[in-house]
């Protein structure tokens, strides 16, 4: 059998931690800045976890289990 490849749109977005959980960035920071707050932009700027719920199924398109 082949080996099984990870989803190419998965591998581009999402990081693993040390501990095992999953990172992500957040949307609504490529374009339209204008009329976004200072605030919200600098909120969006930094990365945040995956929800517990949708971890398994980020896992498995990473082919992590």
């Amino acid at each position: 059998m082949p080996k099984m490849k990870t989803k190419s749109s998965a591998k581009k977005r999402f990081k693993l931690t040390g501990t095992g959980k999953i990172k992500r960035k957040h949307a609504y920071k490529s374009h339209i800045l204008t009329k976004k707050s200072k605030k919200r932009k600098l909120r969006l700027t930094h990365s945040t976890l995956v929800h517990d719920s949708d971890a398994p199924s980020i896992k498995e398109q990473l082919r992590l289990k």
